[in-house]
């Protein structure tokens, strides 16, 4: 349908019929403003006519900010998370939010969902704990068993290596390295390192490309988790699939384990959270077998990911005091992980 301009559009009217309830009265308040930077997210408090509907709801809609959203449309990522939740979400035995409505209308996004305020959302500034953490591993290997080896019908979702997403992967991170090392303070530590990773990038693509694939949640950090609060709420709720991928599970494991865990959770318990993993996965009918090799590609991934982090640290406009924030910590704890972990031995 024709999606008007937002958020000035979030009228009575245009609510009523998309909710099919008489909606008299909109109030709308931002939030987590500086947490997701492809989209804007408002939170709808609503009254009726007739029969009632929710008291509230949020509003997902394309970003306002010209910067992020012509990087949005680059990477086709409205598309990825309107066709995730109309096509896929069902065949999976995650936790996601209840959708009301979700449409696309040219590089116009709008998902309607259940409002999960008294959810509590991941903090990457503070970083996820073991509990936390662990709840995350077993959300994340439960999405990857669902399609492990199963995903060559899924032609509109782009793979890692020959799509139009690692073709932009890697001319952004051409443009975002430098200013990911200077912004964010990393210069002297990771510029030695610079001219091999460009070099190495393409068969690095190649590599977390290969099969067997499956269908990537693709970021995969504490701001796109809800953890519940209550006992008889979920344990964590996912959210933002604007960045689907085909690829090797371990991309997003590394993503999470190297970007949003704690780094002293991680050294401590990075060993068993892997391992955790790979148990979830076996429950989910995909055995890999040998631990040394589930390692060796875990740590292969966490290479992968500078790319991510060039990307978004050196890409899109973190002048938000809280966007900064968690891209400071994002960029912290990925060196970390990979001085820790020799990674850049791999190159």
């Amino acid at each position: 349908m024709k999606l008007p301009e937002l958020p000035a559009g979030f009228t009575p009217e245009f609510l009523s019929e998309l909710l099919g309830k008489q909606v008299t009265a909109v109030r709308a308040e931002t939030v987590g403003d500086g947490t997701g930077m492809m989209a804007e997210m408002s939170r709808l408090h609503l009254e009726y006519e007739g029969e009632p509907g929710p008291a509230s709801i949020v509003a997902k809609y394309s970003s306002q900010n010209p910067i992020n959203r012509e990087v949005a449309v680059s990477f086709n990522l409205y598309e990825r998370e309107a066709r995730y939740y109309a096509e896929l979400d069902d065949q999976t035995d995650i936790c996601t939010p209840e959708i009301y409505f979700v449409d696309i209308d040219g590089d116009n996004l709008l998902i309607l969902m259940r409002d999960l305020h008294d959810y509590e959302v991941g903090s990457q500034v503070v970083g996820a704990t073991l509990a936390q953490t662990e709840i995350a591993v077993n959300q994340l290997a439960k999405l990857h068993g669902a399609f492990w080896n199963r995903v060559d019908d899924l032609d509109w979702v782009p793979g890692i290596a020959d799509s139009y997403h690692a073709d932009n992967m890697y001319n952004f991170s051409q443009v975002g390295w430098d200013v990911m090392a200077e912004s964010f303070g990393v210069a002297d530590q990771v510029n030695p390192y610079k001219e091999a990773f460009t070099e190495a990038l393409p068969d690095l693509q190649t590599e977390q490309h290969m099969n067997p694939r499956t269908f990537l949640h693709g970021d995969f950090r504490m701001e796109n988790l809800l953890y519940g609060t209550r006992a008889e709420q979920e344990d964590v709720v996912v959210i933002d699939f604007q960045g689907p991928l085909l690829g090797n599970g371990f991309v997003d494991l590394a993503l999470f384990l190297a970007q949003s865990t704690k780094t002293e959770v991680r050294r401590r318990h990075e060993r068993e959270l892997v391992s955790s993993y790979l148990k979830v996965l076996k429950a989910e009918g995909v055995n890999l077998g040998d631990e040394d090799a589930a390692w060796l590609a875990y740590r292969r991934a966490i290479l992968y990911n500078w790319v991510y982090a060039a990307v978004v640290a050196g890409t899109l406009d973190a002048s938000n005091e809280r966007a900064f924030a968690w891209m400071q910590e994002m960029v912290n704890r990925q060196l970390a992980a990979s001085f820790d972990l020799d990674i850049f031995d791999l190159l």
